[in-house]
């Protein structure tokens, strides 16, 4: 299967002690989420062995928590109101190992949304483009108010420019 460059067309926020997202979470997975032109949404991690279960392979349990977070927060690609998916069911398919200590893509894109749901799903791939794992979730939509509070929303919650952060992305 070929790979296809897709523009990357906004970054979404992160917080400071999200598992998934915390620039300042010394034990998180300190992933970075990137809407593409293709309405998908894309976080880049690099897993250490804090993150793994087998030796040097990521922990089937972390592995579900980035795929759940990168579906839920698809719900937000190419929107400019603060939505939130919370999980109301995930199904997790496992197909090859996930290595740590290498850069890896893990999708997510919304299926189907309904006025106050939305059902999708998502891939972490290895580096050579296979899918490892997939998974399919059905999620509520909630304004971020509805989630946090107003003191998460002022000092915890906030976009982070990097330098390094990619203006295209490759995907299968």
């Amino acid at each position: 299967m070929k790979n296809m460059k897709h523009s990357v067309l906004r970054k979404q926020n992160i917080s400071r002690m999200c598992f998934v997202c915390g620039e300042k979470n010394a034990f998180g997975l300190h992933a970075r989420f990137f809407e593409t032109d293709d309405n998908q949404l894309v976080a880049i991690i690099n897993p250490t062995e804090e993150h793994q279960g087998y030796p040097g392979r990521m922990h089937g349990g972390i592995a579900t928590t980035i795929l759940d977070e990168t579906i839920a927060r698809s719900i937000c690609t190419g929107k400019k109101e603060q939505l939130w998916g919370v999980t109301l069911e995930l199904k997790t398919r496992f197909l090859k190992p996930v290595p740590l200590g290498q850069d890896l893509k893990v999708i997510g894109r919304v299926t189907s949304e309904g006025t106050r749901t939305f059902e999708g799903s998502g891939e972490i791939l290895l580096p050579g483009g296979e899918v490892a794992v997939s998974a399919q979730g059905k999620y509520i939509k909630l304004a971020i108010d509805k989630i946090a509070s107003s003191d998460f929303l002022d000092d915890q919650w906030f976009y982070s420019e990097d330098p390094d952060d990619p203006s295209e992305i490759d995907l299968p």
